[in-house]
C-alpha cells in the first residue's frame, strides 16, 4: 500500500476476504472492502477513538466481533493527516509481534 510505503517495505497477504498489510512481519492494517483499518492497542486505541476513527466489526457466528483495528484518517493521500496514526499503528503491530514472539520462547 503505497501510503505506508514511508514506514518501509509493505507486504500484503490476503486473508479473511481482505488483506493484512506488514512491514517487518508486524501486521499494521487490514483492507476490507474500501477501507483501511491501523493496529490499535492499549497505549493508541485512545488516540483513534478521539479522532472518530470506528474499529473494525464483522458478524460472528453468534454475535459481531471488534478486532484491534480502527479506520485509517482520510484522505489516504494525505501523509501529514495520516502519518501520526500509521506510525502508532506500526509501534502496536510492533508490541503484538515482539509479545507472541516472547509468549512462543517461553514455552
Amino acid at each position: 500500500m503505497a501510503c505506508l510505503g514511508a514506514l518501509g517495505p509493505v507486504d500484503a497477504r490476503s486473508m479473511f476476504g481482505g488483506w493484512g498489510l506488514y512491514i517487518d512481519g508486524a501486521m499494521l492494517a487490514l483492507v476490507a472492502g474500501e477501507e483501511i483499518y491501523l493496529k490499535v492497542d492499549g497505549q493508541t486505541k485512545q488516540a483513534f477513538l478521539d479522532a472518530d476513527l470506528e474499529p473494525f466489526t464483522y458478524e460472528g457466528k453468534r454475535k459481531p466481533v471488534t478486532m484491534s483495528f480502527h479506520r485509517a484518517p482520510e484522505p489516504l493521500e494525505d501523509w501529514e493527516t495520516l502519518e501520526p496514526f500509521a506510525r502508532m499503528a506500526l509501534d502496536a503491530a510492533t508490541r503484538a509481534r515482539d509479545a507472541r514472539a516472547a509468549k512462543g520462547r517461553r514455552r
